[in-house]
């Protein structure tokens, strides 16, 4: 899928309250970035040690194709000489994001010319069985977690300055002099997190791949909590709206951090674009920036992380101070409704949802925009500015109505979209989700779906997680964590130690960016099961 961002359409609008809030905006805009700034967390450090040497090994039964073989006990590499054209794996037991450092001597004659190594990071066994030079993905080349470095003196303790997210590091000695070799010991890695202490353990009653799915959950979570909530560590490094969404549901059952969400909210709120409208991503580092990326679902997202935040920490102050950035999300997209009631796609958007080129977006974003006006009227209630909201609930109505007509197949008890009557998952929740569908028809059309192959489905965890939602609102709660189980679960059979940022069964090659080797494997909105058993009760089941 391509990714479509807003170029043009409703720059008058822009324009116009440019002029008007030109003077109060900025203001307002420096005042929120202030707020942010203030709720930076220090990071958390844990030292990890490697826990084996491994090898990798090609294997058609793994999801990935590959798996690793162990081949000692880390610490034996202390007692290798290492020269020109060797290698080695370690593994750390599990994901972290942080730091690589370690102790580099030598033996032989003098050294007449720098070590030089090449150190590969991995989060999954592909990433450093596959040679980096093959990749011919359609991102940046250099976002490929590897370092050539030169170490000059020895001995040294060397410690990398850019931060990686891994298990696995390759070390492979690139060159020595002739008659000289290298000798490695004491690796450790940094972790770094803005998480605190891990949750309890669910209860000892409970399943035990349902509590390795929390694991792997609590762990995605973690390690994507740095100074922000990272959409993913080893890649992008933004927050990203979407992501945020459901780190922040996730978090609010988990570490609860909720100076980390605040942090966020005011981040967005302080980065907009000229006319108020939220960036899909802002970046961190070296200080925060609008990231100049518009997505039209993610902005209706907006009211719904204050809202959630709001409920959360009954931090009426912030829903106060930030109802005027969600009143104008509605004001600009509302630009999109037509008379009917229906969303028109002005064609210069880009329209997520999720990563499936053959999704067509129409109903899901009549559910999205509807859904996001719904959740604006209830922060406007608790912001106390009904006034503001006053023409929401004609609006709501007018949406349900014109959806209903629009999409929705009687006959079949199905929602469909676009011109073709496109049948999806994602149609289906989003439907729900925006009460366009009662809770008999969504279950209804929820059983169906699942039970038609052509149905289009989804491909990133984070539309299944508003499978999930949709049928929890449906009152499916024994189909919930069957779904749960069966796609989580089989990342985690897929050997997972933190989820995915696409996962397709059926589909090991899947990749946005057309390469495994860019995909991310500890991706934010992957988070949600640890939200699903922990606050919405399915671990009880």
């Amino acid at each position: 899928m391509k990714r479509r961002e807003f170029l043009g359409a409703g720059a008058g609008l822009a324009l116009a309250a440019q002029s008007a809030r030109a003077q109060s905006g900025g203001d307002a805009t420096k005042r929120w970035i202030s707020v942010a700034e203030s709720l930076k967390p220090k990071l958390r450090e844990t030292v990890r040690k490697p826990v084996s040497l491994v090898r990798p090994v090609a294997d058609s039964a793994a999801f990935l194709k590959w798996r690793m073989e162990s081949l000692g006990a880390a610490a034996e590499i202390a007692g290798r000489s290492l020269k020109r054209g060797d290698s080695f794996i370690l593994d750390f037991g599990g994901h972290l994001t942080g730091h690589l450092a370690f102790s580099l001597a030598g033996e032989g004659s003098a050294v007449d010319s720098p070590v030089r190594l090449k150190l590969t990071f991995g989060e999954v066994p592909n990433d450093v069985a596959v040679p980096l030079e093959s990749y011919t993905g359609t991102l940046s080349r250099a976002w490929l977690p590897d370092e050539i470095i030169n170490v000059d003196f020895l001995p040294q303790r060397v410690r990398l300055p850019r931060r990686y997210a891994f298990r696995y590091v390759k070390v492979d000695v690139v060159d020595t002099s002739p008659n000289f070799a290298a000798r490695f010991a004491d690796f450790e890695a940094t972790a770094l997190t803005s998480a605190g202490d891990k949750p309890f353990a669910l209860a000892a009653g409970v399943p035990g791949l349902l509590r390795r799915i929390d694991e792997v959950s609590l762990d995605t979570l973690r390690d994507c909590m740095q100074t922000v909530f990272e959409d993913g560590p080893r890649r992008d490094r933004r927050l990203w709206i979407g992501d945020l969404r459901l780190q922040a549901l996730t978090n609010y059952v988990s570490y609860r951090n909720f100076n980390l969400v605040k942090r966020c909210l005011y981040l967005f709120a302080g980065l907009p674009r000229e006319d108020g409208l939220v960036a899909a991503c802002v970046y961190d580092e070296p200080k925060p920036l609008c990231g100049r990326q518009y997505i039209m679902d993610y902005s209706a997202l907006y009211a719904a992380v204050v809202l959630d935040y709001v409920r959360a920490t009954k931090d009426l102050a912030a829903a106060r101070d930030l109802w005027p950035v969600v009143r104008r999300q509605m004001e600009i997209l509302g630009a999109f409704i037509n008379r009917d009631g229906l969303f028109s796609d002005p064609g210069n958007w880009w329209l997520f949802i999720d990563w499936n080129d053959e999704l067509d977006r129409t109903a899901s974003m009549q559910g999205v925009l509807l859904y996001g006006y719904q959740q604006a009227l209830e922060l406007a209630k608790l912001a106390g500015a009904e006034r503001d909201a006053a023409d929401y609930p004609a609006r709501i109505r007018s949406m349900t109505a014109a959806a209903r007509s629009a999409y929705y197949d009687p006959a079949r008890g199905l929602f469909v979209s676009g011109p073709k009557n496109q049948i999806s998952w994602a149609s289906q929740a989003w439907m729900i989700h925006s009460g366009i569908a009662t809770k008999q028809e969504g279950s209804a059309a929820l059983r169906a779906v699942a039970g038609m192959p052509d149905a289009v489905r989804p491909v990133t965890p984070y539309l299944y997680h508003y499978v999930v939602d949709a049928m929890l609102a449906c009152d499916m709660k024994e189909q919930a964590l069957d779904l749960v189980r069966s796609y989580w679960g089989g990342m985690v059979q897929a050997g997972a130690d933190t989820f995915w940022e696409v996962y397709k069964p059926s589909n090991p090659n899947l990749s946005p960016y057309k390469s495994l080797l860019a995909n991310s494997y500890c991706h934010a909105w992957s988070c949600t099961p640890a939200y699903f058993l922990r606050g919405r009760g399915l671990a009880a089941l």
